[in-house]
């Protein structure tokens, strides 16, 4: 059977269509994905998102321990600040990438993806030394993501605090519930994602949708959540990045410490960056009304139709709302340089596609 977040009826409620995503039985669509798109474009949508994990790493060391594991340098970020990074293989595989909360020294909060939570959970504990607690918050935490131009006013609708820079987070409290206000999320617009005990979250959701009429706030589902992410080009785990796709393929370079003496997977991603890998995650713009999805080959363009060599393979595809046209991520050969026009074979049907470097819609996170 699978999991349930404490908002499930409510959502059911709501008329939400939902689907497995991670094992979880989460909502996909309520009044439908390109609505839902928009309403986070132009004004503010909010998002179930307790399927993700959450984890507390607590006690003497707890970040110089994290940072001899994870392929960012959390020693970049002060206390109040998070991080994007990754947790990699041996061979520089990814086996999940994640937001890090830095509250001190000894003291950090963790979101993994949900179908990988259970594992970074295990990697973290096996691998902490004495004094070091790792404390899996999955089922009894939730996260309500509240995404768009007026999410602030809708954050303050709470009265929680809205003024923070992004990346950072701040502890407050909803209806007697501790509260963590995160400016971070998946979609490329202002937003900010609420972490609160479960008994809280229906109230939290509640008092958001209160705000509906008055901010044009509409609830969101998955479907969207995925359009989203894709024109700003940032990755999904199990697609775009993964134990066979590296972070030096995905383009992820700018979240690897480099310059760390350690961390899981650090000499397989040195020779890869040094010898330069054969195959990168580019953006790919349709040239006529070809939609590309996952595991769709990318053709070099030729005479014949679909007649090119194989350059790659589609990972994330989309009918983009706000361009009204195809984009997706795609892993291509690294020789082919941006600006390239290539085919992509739709089911048999040869569709054009500008290589091109995400993000395909100007973010406004900052």
């Amino acid at each position: 059977m699978r999991m349930r977040t404490p908002l499930y009826e409510r959502h059911l409620a709501a008329g939400a269509k939902t689907a497995d995503f991670g094992g979880w039985d989460m909502p996909i669509e309520y009044a439908g994905v390109v609505a839902e798109h928009a309403a986070v474009r132009s004004a503010v949508g909010v998002f179930d998102v307790s399927h993700m994990g959450k984890v507390r790493i607590h006690g003497p060391g707890s970040v110089d321990f994290l940072n001899g594991l994870l392929a960012n340098d959390i020693d970049r970020i002060g206390d109040g600040q998070a991080q994007y990074t990754m947790l990699c293989t041996d061979d520089g595989g990814v086996v999940d990438d994640l937001i890090v909360y830095r509250w001190a020294a000894d003291e950090v909060f963790m979101v993994p993806n949900a179908a990988n939570a259970a594992a970074v959970v295990a990697a973290l504990t096996d691998a902490a030394p004495a004094g070091v607690e790792v404390v899996d918050h999955h089922h009894d935490h939730g996260i309500i993501a509240v995404q768009g131009p007026r999410s602030a006013a809708a954050v303050a609708g709470l009265g929680l605090p809205a003024d923070h820079d992004y990346m950072t987070m701040t502890a407050s409290t909803f209806a007697g519930h501790p509260v963590i206000v995160c400016r971070t999320g998946y979609t490329g617009e202002h937003g900010y994602e609420l972490v609160l005990p479960a008994p809280g979250l229906g109230q939290a959701w509640d008092a958001l949708l209160a705000q509906a009429d008055a901010l044009g706030l509409v609830p969101a589902g998955l479907g969207a959540r995925d359009t989203l992410r894709t024109e700003m080009g940032y990755p999904l785990h199990g697609q775009d990045i993964g134990p066979q796709i590296t972070p030096v393929q995905a383009g992820l370079g700018w979240a690897v410490g480099w310059d760390k003496a350690s961390f899981r997977g650090r000499e397989a991603l040195l020779r890869e960056r040094a010898s330069g890998p054969s195959r990168r995650l580019r953006g790919l713009r349709a040239l006529d009304r070809g939609i590309p999805r996952p595991h769709m080959q990318v053709h070099a363009v030729a005479d014949a139709q679909l007649g090119g060599a194989v350059i790659g393979e589609v990972t994330s595809g989309t009918f983009s709302p706000t361009l009204r046209q195809g984009i997706g991520l795609a892993l291509i050969d690294s020789s082919i340089p941006l600006g390239e026009v290539v085919a992509v074979d739709l089911r048999g049907r040869e569709s054009r596609f500008e290589v091109c470097k995400p993000p395909f819609v100007e973010p406004s996170t900052r």
